[in-house]
């Protein structure tokens, strides 16, 4: 399977065709929304996009990591991270697509 990188330039893209906005406007719109979830996250808010999965910060605390060239341990400073938790409808369709892609419609070898 050739992996593929899906671009902001994509997504505006894919609004242009489906909705109809100019190229301009679909590429400020994705701009918008990607913004504003990245303002809530900062804020430590939840965005929770249906269907689709859920976004989080989580705070780590610090602690005591190993240089794998060395071993030398280093300590970790506490920081936040960005957590996401796929919904069941995104997981089912990855893995029916993967059953398809794999096995052919039929979901048979």
């Amino acid at each position: 399977m050739a992996e593929r990188t899906l671009t902001r330039a994509d997504l505006g893209e894919a609004v242009y065709q489906e909705v109809g906005l100019s190229r301009n406007e679909s590429a400020e719109l994705v701009e918008m929304v990607l913004s504003e979830m990245a303002d809530a996250l900062v804020r430590g808010e939840t965005v929770k996009i249906s269907s689709f999965g859920t976004f989080t910060s989580r705070q780590k605390g610090e602690r005591v990591g190993r240089n794998p060239k060395t071993g030398q341990e280093v300590p970790i400073l506490p920081r936040r991270v960005l957590v996401f938790r796929a919904s069941h409808v995104l997981k089912n369709r990855i893995n029916d697509y993967r059953d398809q892609t794999q096995f052919g419609k039929s979901g048979k070898p």
